[in-house]
């Protein structure tokens, strides 16, 4: 990568890959729109909805939904009937729907289970047929999308390590995030040519999170949606 000014980080080659964020879990609404600034695809969870669909209009930003267990984060059990009522209730309330991600320990679980995999693309066959499905590149859900002819894109974790089977890092680890915006960078360009993602993620939470969404965003800008100014 050629350097930039003294002080910057490396300027990367740009590359067509979505830049999506998990928005709407109780961050400062400030902080949600410097992320929309920068991505240019929302996950929205079920806090401030609509307060987050207008800032992602506003800065032509596709909406998401991320739908999600009152766990949040962990191991669950679930059901495929408990997680069909679960999105028929959390998806139902977004008019306008680019694509689903499911939140957490909903996005692990289906990973993990091909009863709740295949359940899970049905349901958004059937209800939401033109919602693209995020799901970990390589895992089952990915995999099954694939089999039944549903659009999926394969996402990456640009704020998260990874195990060599290409799981995650569980966040209970103390290396599990990556807070460091060059770090996050150099990251990022490795998950791309070792999987081949069609969208990077970054967390709202994680720390430095707008540093690391403005790193990348020079990366993926080749992909940032037309109506943005």
């Amino acid at each position: 990568m050629s350097a930039g000014p003294k002080g910057a980080l490396p300027s990367p080659k740009p590359v067509n890959v979505d830049l999506n964020c998990d928005l709407g879990e109780g961050e400062p609404l400030g902080l949600t729109e410097m992320l929309m600034r920068d991505i240019t695809s929302a996950n929205i969870a079920g806090e401030n909805i609509e307060a987050c669909i207008t800032l992602a209009k506003r800065y032509g930003v596709h909406i998401g939904a991320h739908p999600r267990h009152a766990v949040g984060r962990g191991e669950i059990r679930v059901t495929p009937d408990e997680l069909e009522k679960l999105l028929l209730e959390q998806v139902s309330a977004f008019l306008e729907l680019h694509h689903i991600k499911l939140h957490g320990a909903l996005y692990h679980a289906t990973d993990k289970d091909a009863a709740l995999a295949e359940r899970y693309v049905a349901v958004v066959g059937r209800q939401w047929p033109g919602a693209i499905i995020y799901a970990r590149c390589s895992g089952l859900v990915e995999r099954v999308a694939k089999e039944r002819g549903a659009p999926v894109w394969g996402e990456a974790f640009a704020d998260r390590r990874y195990r060599p089977d290409g799981t995650l890092v569980a966040r209970t680890q103390p290396d599990a995030l990556i807070t460091d915006p060059q770090a996050a960078l150099a990251h990022a360009e490795r998950l791309i040519a070792q999987f081949k993602p069609q969208t990077l993620c970054v967390h709202s939470d994680t720390p430095g999170s707008v540093a690391i969404a403005q790193a990348l965003r020079r990366m993926v800008q080749g992909s940032r949606p037309s109506s943005r100014e």
